[in-house]
This record gives structure tokens, C-alpha cells and sequence, in this order.
């Protein structure tokens, strides 16, 4: 079950209490999702996570009957009602049929729900020394989509907690490393980033806006699969995220890197806090001109 934090979240386009929360259980049915981080009171790369949203519909041949605006012009009543300016939204779409619906073949019934989670985001010590992670050998049953798996999450978290790390790097049934429990994974080897293919993964919002800093900064990237066995060749590693942004990684298992002091991960750091800056100010212009909200 979802925890839900601040006084207020959003059913369908109804503000309720916290408190009601657990009565509206999404747990029955299948969930698509997204986790949107809010700096300053706004949304960032909120417009890239709906795209993304209904990708993910698409995949589950799903039906998003709620309009892009729609969700927008929720989730700032939901960041204005409870008088947020840094914190994580969890944005949920639940589909389930009712017995009698079952029966008779009709459409799914699709839920809203846009709720405060509790967030952590890094020290400025794990963004200067890097982080630990560990290899789990595991692999989501469809990549592409941002579905919730509870059994999947709960297994990986597990093994995060018993070994005191900050993240789980995934390995496929083939021995190829392809992203994070809940993040996306990059090496660098020189002057070249490398991560899994995008068909092998979730195609990550940091990760997007990151290949976007690298290409506007000359920085050699590349799409590959990565074995397990050749991770040691690599210069450094980095986490990015929604909560992490892009992080170094300082360990994997029992390997060093001195990612921290990569001059690449260091640089691509520098030019994603200048996306995040323009993306802010885009949005702001964004809700000038159009209607919602108003």
C-alpha cells in the first residue's frame, strides 16, 4: 500500500483528507504510475512524465481518458492546497473491473489518485563521495512501461536494506546489466557514456534529459548492451532519477570506482542542473499562456 504525507491528495479532481487514504486502495486491478518532483512548488519535467504516462498506456493497451491538462491543472491545485515547494507526487492511474462488469465484458473503471509520498534525496556528502549499490540479478516483465509490480519492489528493497546500499543494479537473465531498481544506470569508460539499450529498460525522464546534456555538450554517447563480467573496465558509474538526479557511484558489490572525480560524470552533473533550470522556467511560461489553472 502507498504511503500518503501532507494534509490533502487528490481523488479523481476531488481534494480529500489524508486521513481517507487507505479507502481507496488501487491495490486490486493494474496501476500505471509516475513519481514527479516539485522544487520551488513546481512540477519538473512534468509535461515529459505524462508523455511518458501514456507510453505506458499504450504499452498495457490501456485507455487514459483524462486529458493532459486535466492532470496538470490537478496536481498544482494538489501543490497549492497543501502549500508544497519541495517534495515528491506520486501520480496514479488504476484499472479494475467489477464482478458484474466482468460478467457482462464492459470497459475497465479507471481511478485517479495524486498523493505527497515520502521522498529521500541525497546528501550533498553521497552527490561529493558517491554512493554504494549492489548486483541483482532480476529483470522487470515489461521495461517500457511504468508499471507497479509490489512483489518485484519488495524483493529488491529487501536486499537494498540487508546490505545497507543506496540502489540495486539490475541483471538481466542474459548477464546484461540494464538499469537500477529505481533509477537508470551509466557508465563511462574515457570520453564516452554508455547505458542499456532503451528497449531493455524504463525510459527514464532524468535519463532523456541527461542524453540531452551530453549531446549539447559534445560528450561522446552511446546505447549498449553492457555484460555484468565487463563492469570493472569502466571509469565510473552514475545513478539519475527523479529523486537522485544524477549521482556518482562509488561502488558496486565490492568493486571501487572513483566515480565522484570523474571529470565526464562532473561535467554531465553541471549541464543536467542547467536543464533542470531551463525546464523550471519553461514550465512557468507554459502556465502564462495557457488557460488551466486560471
Amino acid at each position: 500500500m502507498n504511503k500518503c504525507v501532507n494534509q490533502f491528495f487528490l481523488y479523481g479532481d476531488v481534494i480529500k483528507e489524508s486521513k481517507e487514504f487507505e479507502k481507496f486502495d488501487t491495490s486490486e486491478g493494474k496501476s500505471l504510475y509516475e513519481v514527479i518532483r516539485i522544487s520551488d512548488g513546481i512540477p519538473i519535467f512534468l509535461e515529459e512524465h505524462l508523455e511518458r504516462l501514456k507510453n505506458s498506456a499504450s504499452i498495457m493497451k490501456y485507455n487514459v481518458s483524462i486529458t493532459k491538462d486535466e492532470i496538470i491543472n490537478r496536481i498544482l491545485k494538489l501543490i497549492d492546497k497543501n502549500n508544497v515547494q519541495v517534495g515528491n507526487i506520486k501520480i496514479v492511474i488504476n484499472y479494475t473491473k467489477s464482478h458484474e462488469e466482468k460478467i457482462n465484458n464492459n470497459p475497465l473503471i479507471e481511478k485517479f489518485l495524486a498523493f505527497f509520498i515520502p521522498h529521500m534525496y541525497p546528501t550533498n556528502k553521497q552527490y561529493v563521495e558517491g554512493v554504494k549499490t549492489i548486483i541483482y540479478h532480476g529483470e522487470r516483465s515489461n521495461p517500457n512501461a511504468k508499471v507497479i509490480n509490489n512483489n518485484f519492489r519488495e524483493k529488491v528493497d529487501k536486499q537494498i536494506r540487508n546490505k545497507n546500499v543506496f540502489e540495486a543494479i539490475l541483471v538481466d537473465n542474459d548477464g546484461f546489466i540494464t538499469e537500477g531498481s529505481k533509477s537508470n544506470i551509466f557508465m563511462v569508460k574515457g570520453s564516452t557514456v554508455v547505458t542499456s539499450s532503451v528497449i531493455n529498460v524504463l525510459p527514464g525522464i532524468t535519463r532523456q534529459f541527461i542524453i540531452k546534456t551530453c549531446d549539447k555538450l559534445n560528450i561522446k554517447f552511446e546505447e549498449k548492451n553492457i555484460q555484468e563480467k565487463d563492469i570493472n573496465s569502466y571509469d565510473g558509474l552514475f545513478i539519475s532519477g527523479t529523486s537522485p538526479n544524477v549521482l556518482p557511484i562509488n561502488s558496486v558489490n565490492e568493486l571501487s570506482f572513483n566515480s565522484s572525480k570523474n571529470l565526464i560524470i562532473n561535467t554531465i552533473m553541471e549541464g543536467f542542473n542547467v536543464e533542470l533550470h531551463d525546464n523550471k522556467q519553461k514550465f512557468v511560461k507554459y502556465i502564462e499562456n495557457n488557460t488551466i489553472n486560471k
